[in-house]
């Protein structure tokens, strides 16, 4: 880290050098990325402004997901995550990170595609939380197919479940607990707005996420709860080497933004402490992207 006060020159503040060719298996795991991406771990510096408030994040144990809940834990929130079974590893380090802040962490294991998992993860969260004040919609599929004719009917079901319909399950169960001066987060893409021609049912789901929010903010910010969504560019998580990305696009991934390289989640943790605070108290149904210089 630069000394505080000095300015840094953004192109190069995480810069991470050149990506290799790899390729993991869905859904992918942090400790396999090359190089690795920065989460917070040792970057992010909180100020307590989030003190005493209760969040689920969903893929919280990777990524963006991760990124957050570092940043929660260190502005003092307690933190809930969920997570695939196959990401235990990644959720097993979270927890230890949040842990080190003096906060509490819960986990929850299971697929968001079952609808009873999903539904049933809110109940959990918040009674083992003791409340719920913070949603963050975070969880995401995202497969890389160049033909339209090759894409699946499962992998359309597959990625509309995980990306927008446990959405609508989470925040229906979610306001039984959400109170005036709650938050929902939802995390959608540049790809809403900017579709990749490999990445039809993904960017799909993403233009329903942002229509999503903006659409549940009109009903619930008169209630009292703000809602809100995040649209990242090319970050660097294992969404990507786990057949997000085909090869010859991951090693140049992220070389096509204004900045000249691709983000890092914690790049993102700012934006999601600052919707989950009350400095954002005058924001609702806001899109905030973090894309590198791409306009959404």
């Amino acid at each position: 880290m630069e000394p505080n006060g000095t300015v840094q020159d953004p192109r190069k503040q995480h810069d991470m050098g050149d990506i290799p060719k790899q390729e993991q298996s869905e859904p992918g795991l942090t400790s396999e990325l090359m190089p690795k991406a920065d989460h917070g771990e040792k970057s992010y510096q909180g100020s307590g402004r989030l003190k005493g408030r209760k969040a689920l994040i969903t893929g919280g144990d990777s990524g963006i997901g991760r990124a957050v809940a570092i940043a929660y834990a260190r502005e003092g929130a307690d933190v809930a995550i969920a997570y695939l079974p196959e990401e235990k590893k990644d959720a097993e380090e979270v927890v230890a990170l949040i842990e080190a802040e003096g906060t509490k962490a819960f986990t929850f294991e299971g697929d968001l595609r079952d609808e009873t998992f999903a539904r049933q993860l809110v109940k959990d969260a918040a009674d083992s939380l003791g409340g719920l004040d913070i949603v963050v919609n975070n969880a995401g599929k995202q497969v890389f197919v160049e033909d339209i004719t090759s894409l699946t009917t499962k992998q359309l079901t597959d990625t509309f479940t995980t990306n927008i319909f446990a959405m609508f399950w989470i925040v229906q169960e979610a306001l039984t607990f959400l109170k005036p001066g709650a938050t929902i987060i939802n995390t959608t893409s540049i790809q809403a707005t900017q579709p990749s021609p490999g990445l039809l049912d993904y960017a799909a789901t993403k233009g329903a996420i942002t229509n999503f929010t903006k659409g549940l903010a009109q009903q619930l910010t008169p209630k009292g709860i703000r809602v809100n969504g995040v649209a990242p560019g090319p970050i660097w998580t294992p969404l990507q080497p786990s057949h997000g990305q085909p090869q010859e696009k991951l090693v140049e991934f992220g070389n096509d933004t204004p900045l000249g390289r691709p983000g890092q989640p914690v790049e993102l943790a700012p934006v999601y402490v600052f919707l989950a605070s009350d400095e954002s108290s005058y924001v609702s149904g806001e899109i905030i992207g973090v894309t590198g210089g791409k306009p959404l």
